[in-house]
């Protein structure tokens, strides 16, 4: 998790990403603080139930107000491997750093080798890591909504290079009485263990939700249906982490959390103990909610 140090609203990542919001009343300064006060909440509530997070501050050297958000960039493998990811946003670019690399091995991380999708840029394609793709690691699929941020040639090429099935769809989103695509997939699914996440409302192509639908079950997850006005809240943003004792928890924001009914909350609750974080500004400016700021880290460490 990298903890931020410019945070505001991108603009460059605005023009597809229709959840940021300006907000006027408050100053860059007053926007970064309130941000850094949600991260250290949102750490401090991970490290509580045993969930290891690795912190690294972000610096001033370049301009990265979206550095919170580091699983856009980067994914880790349990092969040893890292992939490094081609970013929409020029400003984005900049997360990439060697230092953030050696700060994962210097906490005992094995990286042998390091997959680099990053000259796809010169030619504007786009697959912003586990925002674009929605890995089912222990079923070997990998779910992808195609959308300006994430191509289907490159998406193809990263599920031959790791061995996945691509499951590939388009997921909607209403702007203004237009249906417009979701800028990443982790917006609208979540897949965990035994249990999948999904809007299936802005999967428009029948025969595309039901392919979508098919793999789910195929693999034995129980499917929770979330409506369009809970994504908006980022209920489809959530992520299962393991903590002490390998104890399986459910990581939200509390705005997915107040969102969901009861009778959603109880099925997730079989499948792990729900954290929920306030997150309202890194949210309202962001674009982005609590599992963007997470890049899970499946590396092998050293004896």
């Amino acid at each position: 998790m990298i903890r931020p140090i410019q945070f505001r609203m991108n603009e460059q990542t605005a023009v597809n990403n229709y959840y940021q919001k300006v907000l006027d009343n408050l100053s860059p300064s007053a926007i970064n603080s309130k941000a850094v006060q949600e991260f250290d909440a949102f750490v401090d509530e991970l490290r509580a139930v045993g969930v290891q997070v690795i912190v690294i501050n972000d610096t001033q050297e370049f301009d990265t107000p979206d550095s919170i958000f580091p699983n856009n960039w980067i994914s880790f493998h349990n092969n040893g491997s890292i992939v490094l990811y081609p970013m929409f946003a020029e400003n984005r670019r900049l997360e990439r750093k060697e230092s953030i690399l050696e700060g994962v091995e210097k906490q005992g991380f094995i990286i042998n080798s390091v997959q680099d999708y990053t000259n796809a840029e010169a030619a504007s394609i786009f697959l912003e890591g586990t925002g674009s793709i929605i890995l089912d690691r222990t079923n070997g699929k990998a779910y992808c909504a195609l959308s300006p941020r994430a191509d289907e040639g490159l998406f193809i090429e990263f599920c031959e290079d790791f061995d996945y099935f691509p499951v590939i769809f388009s997921a909607y989103q209403t702007v203004a009485e237009t249906r417009k695509k979701i800028y990443h997939t982790n917006v609208m699914m979540c897949v965990g263990d035994h249990f999948a996440v999904v809007c299936l409302a802005s999967i428009d192509d029948n025969k595309e939700r039901k392919n979508v639908l098919m793999h789910l079950k195929q693999d034995g997850k129980q499917i929770i249906d979330i409506s369009e006005s809970q994504v908006h809240q980022f209920a489809g943003n959530m992520l299962q982490l393991k903590g002490s004792n390998e104890i399986s928890y459910l990581v939200m924001s509390q705005s997915a959390f107040d969102c969901l009914e009861p009778a959603q909350i109880k099925t997730l609750e079989k499948y792990g103990t729900i954290i929920s974080s306030p997150l309202p500004t890194i949210e309202a400016c962001g674009g982005g909610s609590a599992r963007c700021m997470m890049a899970e880290i499946f590396l092998p460490k050293s004896t």
